[in-house]
């Protein structure tokens, strides 16, 4: 199976403590992103659908009203058949937006509206009349450069996620949204080291 999907929490503080471990860190971030760059188009589209078909499955998915996602960028997992149903459930799709402090904020977003490209390329939604906090959504669908089954999660380095999801770390297990991380079954590392961060 070439995805998996994975139910975690994201913690605080976002500075690296141990030099040995940030190298690690930037070689495994290299080694996932150039695996996921060559992944031929069509192995992209059938994991997708292999996705959205495991998505299906996860109750918080087909209920929940708002729900949070990315704009799949440099091989990610792409998330165009896992997205489509939800208007027609009555469904509201939110993509983030990066706001002044570094955190992330949450515009909706409809298929065919405009983007506009943020200072690292990312397409964020044009419209952004109102900005949900990311404790105002219900579930979100977080990419994952690499993870491991403890729920310990390496993004792409710039604390974007776990600046603003650090609240989580204080709360119950039940806090909102429902974090869910999407990644390609390769991406899975069973001896990832993470910080208190992860």
């Amino acid at each position: 199976m070439l995805l998996s999907v994975q139910v975690f929490g994201l913690s605080a503080s976002w500075r690296p403590a141990n030099v040995d471990g940030f190298t690690q860190r930037e070689e495994w971030r290299r080694e996932q992103a150039a695996q996921r760059r060559a992944l031929p188009p069509p192995v992209r589209m059938t994991a997708a659908q292999d996705l959205h078909r495991s998505l299906e499955r996860l109750p918080d998915y087909l209920v929940d009203r708002r729900i949070g996602a990315y704009w799949a960028i440099d091989g990610e997992l792409p998330l165009n058949f896992a997205l489509a149903p939800l208007e027609r459930r009555g469904q509201e799709l939110w993509l983030p937006v990066i706001v002044a402090g570094q955190c992330l904020r949450f515009a909706r977003w409809r298929q065919g509206e405009p983007v506009i490209s943020n200072r690292y390329g990312i397409p964020e939604p044009e419209r952004r009349d109102a900005l949900l906090l990311p404790h105002e959504l219900d579930l979100l669908l977080v990419p994952l450069l690499a993870f491991n089954r403890n729920g310990l999660r390496l993004g792409h380095g710039g604390g974007y996620y776990d600046r603003s999801f650090a609240y989580r770390q204080h709360l119950h297990a039940g806090a909102k949204p429902t974090l869910v991380g999407i990644a390609y079954a390769f991406q899975e590392q069973p001896n990832l080291c993470g910080e208190t961060w992860d």
